[in-house]
């Protein structure tokens, strides 16, 4: 019998639940139906951070459009509010409402429980592991690919 190529390998292991892995954090977001790229604004602001619309799209390495409409929604939802900056009153800064603080609360305590859990099937060890792989993938192969585009 031939042994299974490679990739027949890794076809394998992303179909049985590698391209399930991004919810295992982001389903908690889904009940406020926000997503995790949302909450991570959320989560930003509600450490402290003082975001801008334009700091939070270079920090995603996303355009400002594709922020904006984020942003939109988190507004909408009275999760966020924008305040203008005393000393300039063209910047807008983000601020959370009190019910965007409750919610980003409540999912950072969601996704805490559900990726502790995921740590404590495979163990600390394997999860920093994995998380080095995922890295290394992130770094040397994934951003190259796009940058040959």
């Amino acid at each position: 019998m031939a042994e299974r190529d490679l990739l027949d390998d890794y076809i394998d292991v992303y179909l049985s639940g590698f391209k399930y892995v991004s919810e295992l954090v982001s389903v908690p977001t889904m009940t406020y139906h926000l997503s995790f790229e949302q909450f991570l604004i959320m989560r930003d602001v509600a450490a402290g951070k003082r975001l801008s619309l334009s700091e939070v799209a270079k920090h995603r390495h996303v355009t400002r459009a594709a922020i904006s409409r984020q942003l939109k929604s988190l507004l909408e939802a009275g999760y966020i509010i924008q305040t203008p900056d005393p000393k300039d009153r063209r910047r807008l800064y983000l601020d959370l409402t009190a019910s965007g603080e409750q919610v980003t609360l409540k999912i950072n305590q969601a996704i805490h429980k559900r990726f502790y859990g995921w740590v404590q099937v495979i163990g600390e060890k394997d999860a920093r592991e994995l998380l080095r792989i995922m890295r290394r993938v992130s770094d040397e192969v994934i951003k190259n690919d796009r940058s040959s585009d």
